[in-house]
């Protein structure tokens, strides 16, 4: 799986980024609210991605944080969720808002959601009310520490550990660690 892609803008379309790593040029499906804050031509970029596999297509999905790539997950885990629907999801609400709303059982904030009807709203509300809490994507002014914190959790995620996984590891790490020092905490926790 591709965890993320390094690399470049080289180019946008209103449905897809093109991402150039080393000279190759990754096709990127994402959200238009993500298209936006992409930087501009030319400039540096980190994408998370998801990689859709089917029979006849190999689709490559990119978000720039990982809270995002998290609730495209669980929304395509849901019946009848495709990831054109959850990009649409990402692209009407910011990670944080469309949990709050399925937490309070908003079904009519969900079908807000282009291709999203109440009967699909009230499956989504369902399906991934249990499965998220009123933290997602939330976290507190930002410091320097608490950067390093976020970022040394989003290199142990994209090494594959669930956001549970690299929480619970960097619990008692040191606050004015840097990220290097955090990652090789957790990995040592997670170890033993």
């Amino acid at each position: 799986m591709i965890a993320y892609l390094m690399g470049t803008v080289a180019g946008t379309d209103q449905a897809s980024a093109i991402i150039d790593v080393n000279g190759i040029g990754y096709s990127v499906f994402m959200s238009n609210r993500a298209l936006s804050r992409l930087p501009r031509t030319g400039e540096q970029v980190r994408v998370f991605t998801h990689l859709q596999v089917r029979e006849d297509d190999m689709s490559l999905y990119g978000f720039l944080t990982l809270e995002e790539k998290d609730l495209f997950t669980k929304l395509i885990g849901v019946t009848g969720v495709g990831p054109k629907v959850a990009l649409a999801a990402l692209a009407t609400f910011e990670p944080n808002e469309l949990v709050e709303a399925i937490i309070a059982e908003d079904v009519k904030a969900v079908s807000r959601i282009p291709g999203v009807g109440k009967k699909s709203a009230s499956r989504i509300v369902l399906e991934l009310k249990g499965s998220l809490d009123s933290g997602f994507g939330q976290s507190a002014a930002p410091t320097r520490e608490n950067a390093n914190m976020k970022l040394a959790a989003e290199t142990l995620m994209a090494m594959g550990f669930s956001p549970t996984e690299a929480e619970v590891a960097l619990r008692d790490a040191p606050a004015d660690a840097t990220e290097a020092a955090l990652v090789k905490y957790a990995l040592k926790q997670i170890g033993s």
